[in-house]
C-alpha cells in the first residue's frame, strides 16, 4: 500500500513551491519521497523529480503540432497522458516498495471540475498501483481580502471535491501575506470554516461589479451552504509548525497513521481523534501570527 498526495489549485497559489517544500520536510522526518511533475508546463522546476511528464510529452511541441493555445494544450497533454498510462505506471513500480509519493499537476483547473482526463488517470493509478491519495487543493489565502473572489474560490473548491472523489484537503496557501491585499472583514474562522455566508452580502454590495449579481450571488452561496463539506486550513510552507500541522491532516485523510498499527479498535480510535487544542492552532494561533490586531 503506498500514499501520497494529488497536489493541484490555479495557477500561481504555489503547487511547486509546495511540492518542494513538502518533499523537503517530508524527509527530513524520516521519509522516502518521490516528486512527480505532471505539468507539461512546468519547465523551470526547483525540486528534483523521479518522473517528468515532458520525458513523455512537452506541452510547447503540442502547442506547434496542433496550433492550441496553453489551454487547449494542456488538456490535449492530458488526454495524451490517459491513453499513455502504462508509462506512467511503469515509471512508478520501482518507486512503490518504500517512497512516499508528490504529484503535481497543471494549474489548469478546468482539469479538475469539467475534464475528465485528469480524473481519470489519478483512479487508473489508485487501482492499478494500490495507492492511497489524498487531494491537497490550495488556494492563495488573499483572496479571502475580496468577498467576491473568496466565494469563487469556495464555488472552486466544491466542484473539485465533487469531481474528483478523493479524499480532500482546502488549504489557504500564503498565509503570511493573507492581509496584503487588504484587510480581511471578519475574524480567520469565519474563512476558514466557511461560516453563515450571508453576512459577506453587506461586503458585497459595496462593489458595484458584484451588486449587479446580488440575486446569482446568493443562490451560489445557498449551494455551497447546503453541501457544507467545504472549509479550509491555512499554510505557510516556509514554517515547519504550519507544514507540520498539514501532514498530520493529510496523513489522516489517506490512512497513512494507521499504515504500520496492528491492534484493536481502541488503539486506532485514540491516533485518529483530533488533539483538544486543534481548533486554536487552525485558526487562533494562526490569526495571532499573521494577522494585525486592530487595537
Amino acid at each position: 500500500m503506498v500514499f501520497g498526495q494529488v497536489v493541484i489549485g490555479p495557477p500561481g497559489s504555489g503547487k511547486t513551491t509546495y511540492c518542494n517544500g513538502m518533499s523537503q520536510f517530508l524527509k527530513l522526518i524520516g521519509r522516502k519521497v518521490a516528486v512527480i511533475n505532471l505539468d507539461p508546463a512546468n519547465d523551470a522546476l526547483p525540486y528534483e523529480c523521479a518522473v517528468n511528464i515532458e520525458d513523455l510529452i512537452k506541452l510547447s511541441d503540442v502547442m506547434v503540432e496542433h496550433s492550441l493555445g496553453p489551454n487547449g494544450g494542456l488538456v490535449y497533454c492530458m488526454d495524451y497522458l490517459e491513453k499513455n498510462i502504462d508509462w506512467l505506471q511503469a515509471k512508478l513500480k520501482p518507486l512503490l516498495d518504500d517512497h512516499y509519493l508528490l504529484f503535481d499537476f497543471p494549474g489548469q483547473v478546468e482539469l479538475f471540475f469539467l475534464h475528465s482526463n485528469a480524473r481519470n488517470v489519478i483512479d487508473k493509478l489508485i487501482k492499478k498501483l494500490d495507492l492511497r491519495l489524498t487531494a491537497v487543493h490550495l488556494v492563495d489565502a488573499h483572496l479571502c481580502c475580496d468577498p467576491g473572489k473568496y466565494v469563487s474560490a469556495l464555488l472552486l473548491s466544491l466542484s473539485t471535491m465533487l469531481h474528483l472523489e478523493l479524499p480532500h484537503i482546502n488549504v489557504l496557501s500564503k498565509i503570511d501575506l493573507i492581509e496584503s491585499y487588504g484587510k480581511l472583514a471578519f475574524n480567520l474562522d469565519f474563512y476558514t470554516d466557511v461560516q453563515d455566508l450571508s453576512y459577506l452580502q453587506y461586503h458585497l454590495d459595496q462593489d458595484p461589479r458584484s451588486a449587479k449579481y446580488r440575486k446569482l450571488t446568493k443562490e451560489l452561496c445557498d449551494v455551497i451552504d447546503d453541501f457544507g463539506i467545504v472549509n479550509f486550513t491555512t499554510l505557510d510552507i516556509q514554517d515547519k509548525e504550519s507544514v507540520g500541522n498539514l501532514v498530520k491532516l493529510i496523513d489522516k485523510s489517506n490512512g497513512y497513521i494507521f499504515s504500520s498499527i496492528d491492534g484493536s479498535v481502541v488503539e486506532f480510535s485514540k491516533v485518529a481523534a483530533a488533539p483538544l487544542d486543534w481548533d486554536y492552532y487552525r485558526t487562533a494561533a494562526v490569526q495571532e501570527k499573521y494577522m494585525k490586531d486592530d487595537e
